[in-house]
């Protein structure tokens, strides 16, 4: 039983950063029906931010994530602006083709800068080196911060998107963007803070991967932004609690996975998990079928 709660733990903690980064794809999809490759690629540039902050200038925990987040909110809206905004009214495929260069570009174009040797986030010291049990259960100081910093992002969001202007716009804009376009609100701008929120959440999940597991690379963001991705479609691909759920669910089955000896199979089974979904209910767990004009 014990090691069934370590295990859970561990998979709340990984969940956890797959929830950040769905949250972003699930959003973008929201709002203009899109899947952002280049999102995994955000989250992997986060992770260099963050690891730059604490090894050359000394920061904190802390002021490295906010400022991880701060860069990749920049990123997002530039890579908004740049590649995705003159494609606006083209046809679907032409996004998804620029959204996959896009990632590609990221990927390479950090590995001509840092070089593709691994990097290693410096050793924590102080109260995030602490660990202390629970029944039996061992839980680190950095599990606890890492859980706890995605529910205060997760809270801000849903915050955000319920009670402030900009998330009124962009619930509107969700539900009909040419309707929403007539009432007054800025389609352009709503998008742009879409792309900074969704961005902002990759990065710190890049920081919270970089202290969780030390080390980082360009092409860190691959596997995971795919399984972010399986966890939005999982709950639910456009809904914000569907990309969390999908998030801790996708997490604790890769952890029990890999507690039961199977850790070669950890991500066929996730990939067989969205599979399965496609086929028995292909909008997610929380979505519902909708039928499409034509």
């Amino acid at each position: 039983m014990d090691v069934f709660l370590q295990q859970l733990v561990n998979g709340i903690s990984l969940g956890s950063i797959y929830a950040l980064v769905a949250l972003g794809y699930t959003m973008v999809y929201g709002i203009i029906k899109l899947i952002n490759f280049a999102h995994c690629d955000i989250y992997m540039i986060g992770a260099y931010i963050g690891y730059f902050c604490m090894t050359f200038l000394g920061l904190g925990f802390l002021p490295s994530l906010l400022v991880a987040m701060l860069g990749c909110m920049v990123l997002g809206v530039l890579i908004e602006k740049i590649a995705y905004k003159p494609l606006r009214n083209a046809a679907r495929i032409s996004l998804l083709i620029t959204a996959i260069g896009m990632s590609l570009f990221l990927e390479y174009g950090t590995m001509f800068f840092v070089t593709a040797k691994l990097r290693t986030y410096p050793a924590l010291e102080g109260l995030m080196a602490k660990s202390f049990t629970v029944g039996g259960v061992m839980i680190t100081m950095q599990q606890v911060v890492i859980v706890l910093t995605t529910v205060v992002l997760m809270l801000g969001l849903q915050y955000i998107v319920k009670y402030t202007r900009a998330g009124k716009a962009m619930r509107a804009v969700s539900m009909d963007k040419d309707a929403a376009e007539l009432m007054g609100i800025d389609v352009n701008n709503t998008i742009s803070v879409t792309f900074a929120i969704g961005s902002a959440l990759a990065g710190a999940a890049g920081v919270l991967v970089g202290v969780y597991y030390n080390t980082i690379n360009p092409l860190m963001g691959a596997v995971p932004g795919l399984k972010a991705f399986v966890a939005a479609v999982f709950g639910g691909i456009g809904l914000i609690p569907g990309a969390m759920v999908g998030g801790y669910v996708i997490g604790i089955i890769e952890v029990l996975v890999m507690g039961a000896g199977y850790s070669t199979y950890r991500d066929a089974v996730v990939f067989a998990i969205l599979i399965l979904i496609l086929i028995l209910k292909p909008a997610g767990l929380l979505g519902k079928n909708v039928g499409e004009k034509v």
